[in-house]
């Protein structure tokens, strides 16, 4: 089998590449009105596998233990995570009942700098821990723009179909559409975004045409095709851009 992300087909590596996007943003993240962030359910998944922690007790644990979690506990495995500073941390998702965010709390300076602190604004937090780890098997990605701003995040293996990644990017696209700061001017990604590329874990990034990006934007809300975007000279952050603009977009 072959890949043409990069524009070039190739075979592909033993390794099946995760596929990435990388968003470039006119916002302003200093201004607590500009922050972007949000949760996408992607249809198709990561890819990824990823080990679940709950932090719950009774009939909820057993919902969590069902649902696939893979490791399920309460105040005791807050107290072991306090006491190895961290070491015994053996999941990349948390998830937890209100009732144990107090004692998660005290753990908060080893969770936090991980970002594994659960919040209610992200389903983190829930009542439905069942839900929320059914959620994150089933493909549920965390955003937030950097500083810098730049969004970069997996939206797929080089293994899956065409379609799928083309379904998965056009999910986080509308997630973007929902997150966007109302101060901005203009309308969907105008204004909004300048960039955007796509690459896998070891290819160079492939710089997608601005006007197929607000063509989706246009599709996604039901209108008619954008008119074309002003031609942006931004390159994308930490990432050597040197492969030709795509002629579409996912």
């Amino acid at each position: 089998p072959e890949q043409s992300l990069s524009g070039r087909p190739r075979p592909l590596s033993r390794r099946d590449e995760s596929v990435e996007v990388i968003l470039n943003f006119l916002t302003d993240p200093r201004k607590s009105d500009q922050l972007v962030r949000g949760v996408v359910v992607l249809p198709h998944g990561t890819g990824k596998t990823v080990r679940i922690a709950a932090f719950c007790t009774g009939a909820d644990a057993e919902a969590a233990r069902a649902a696939g979690a893979d490791v399920v506990g309460g105040e005791e495995l807050v107290a072991a995570i306090m006491e190895s500073e961290g070491a015994s941390i053996d999941f990349d998702r948390l998830v937890a009942t209100p009732p144990l965010m107090k004692a998660l709390a005290r753990a908060g300076r080893v969770l936090g700098p991980r970002g594994l602190m659960p919040n209610p604004k992200m389903g983190t937090l829930t009542p439905d821990i069942a839900g929320a780890v059914k959620e994150m098997r089933a493909g549920r990605l965390e955003f937030r723009v950097s500083p810098k701003p730049i969004l970069q995040t997996v939206v797929g293996k080089a293994s899956f179909p065409a379609r799928h990644l083309a379904d998965n990017v056009n999910a986080l696209l509308a997630a973007l559409l929902a997150a966007r700061p109302a101060v901005l001017p203009g309308s969907a990604f105008t204004g909004y975004l300048s960039s955007m590329y796509l690459k896998t874990t070891m290819t160079p990034a492939v710089a997608v045409d601005m006007k197929s990006v607000n063509d989706a934007a246009a599709a996604l809300a039901g209108a008619a095709p954008a008119a074309p975007a002003p031609p942006s000279g931004d390159k994308p952050s930490k990432t050597k851009a040197d492969a030709p603009a795509a002629k579409a977009a996912a």
